[in-house]
This record gives C-alpha cells, sequence and structure tokens, in this order.
C-alpha cells in the first residue's frame, strides 16, 4: 500500500461519515461505492462535484507509464434544460435521446466514429449537467461547435409534459479536457 492509498484508508477510518445525498450522486456516476466514500472524504465532504473530479483525476493518474495516446479520456456530457418542467421519468428519456442521436451521429462520419470507438474503450463516461435554459444550451451549443466537439440537441415531439420543438438536453462528446472548457463549471443534476 502506498502512501496516497494508507492515507486514505486512515482517513476512511477516522471519518467515516459521508453525506449521503452526495454519496447517491457519485454511485449514480457509477463510481463504486467505497471509492466515492474516499473522494467525499478526501475532498472534505464538500460536494458531490468536488468527489467526482478527484476520483476521475485519480483515475488518470493511476497508469503514469502509459503511451500519450492513453491519457487522453473521452466522455458525453449531457445539458438539462432546467427552466422546463420536466418530471425526473421525462429528463431520463430526453437524456436517452441525446445519448442515442449523438452516437448514431458520431457513427456516420469517420472522425467522430474515432473518438466514439475510444469513448467506449476508455469505459463511455457519461455526466449529467444542469444548463439553466434553451438560450444556455444554445449558447454551450455553439461554444462546442467552435471547439470541433460533436453535439446533438434534443427537440421534444411535444406529446408530454412540454411544448414541441422544446430544446431539452444538449448532448455534448469529446476529449474530456475539451468538453470540460465548455461544461466544466456547471453543477451535476440532482
Amino acid at each position: 500500500m502506498n502512501a496516497a492509498e494508507q492515507e486514505a484508508s486512515d482517513v476512511t477510518q477516522e471519518a467515516p461519515e459521508v453525506n449521503p445525498q452526495y454519496l447517491q450522486q457519485l454511485k449514480d456516476l457509477d463510481i463504486p461505492e467505497e471509492e466515492a466514500k474516499k473522494a467525499l472524504i478526501l475532498t472534505g465532504n464538500v460536494s458531490a462535484e468536488e468527489a467526482a473530479i478527484f476520483y476521475f483525476d485519480s483515475l488518470e493518474n493511476q497508469n503514469p507509464d502509459t503511451d500519450d495516446d492513453d491519457d487522453i479520456y473521452y466522455k458525453m456530457v449531457f445539458v438539462v434544460n432546467m427552466e422546463l418542467s420536466m418530471g425526473v421519468g421525462k429528463i431520463a428519456a430526453q437524456v436517452g435521446h441525446g445519448a442515442v442521436g449523438l452516437y448514431q451521429l458520431m457513427l456516420r462520419n469517420s472522425k467522430t466514429k474515432e473518438v466514439a470507438d475510444k469513448w467506449e474503450e476508455y469505459g463511455a463516461k457519461k455526466i449529467v449537467l444542469q444548463g439553466s435554459s434553451t438560450s444556455h444550451l444554445l449558447e454551450l451549443q455553439a461554444l462546442a461547435i467552435s471547439l470541433d466537439l460533436p453535439t446533438y440537441l434534443v427537440q421534444d415531439a411535444g406529446r408530454t409534459q412540454i411544448a414541441a420543438g422544446s430544446r431539452t438536453v444538449l448532448a455534448i462528446m469529446g476529449e474530456e479536457e475539451m468538453v470540460n472548457k465548455v461544461t466544466g463549471k456547471l453543477k451535476l443534476l440532482n
């Protein structure tokens, strides 16, 4: 056990209490429970976002002897339009539309297909974040496009909770560092 692992182990034994809401949010991101607890404790139990960043950064640092190409990670991010009154099930369905739509779009182009393949190879990381409004989603999409990141904007058919044509979710995929330039300051969806 190295010093960092020992420190994490010591911290876990001394302060096992973590915020249960933050813990659940991390588990919803497919972070193993024990790893989520360690990340929360080591980041001062401040927020799920801080702990998630810590966890994913520590994953990146686990294999320092790999090639440069192996240091590049990919993720798909979904920004939910929070100005719309969507229930949990509706949001889940809209995020699903975003995932399928963006993935299908990427498979049609040889350059973006390669990115989609690498994304799958590295665990197909997916994050759901909060966007403030339709105009916010459009601004984020414009920034993503300017950075040459593939995007897919979901427009609702209007059959249930919201008006037809409402822009519900923006999906973005690419190298994690580039995607963070677009969405890095947004909050996780609770």
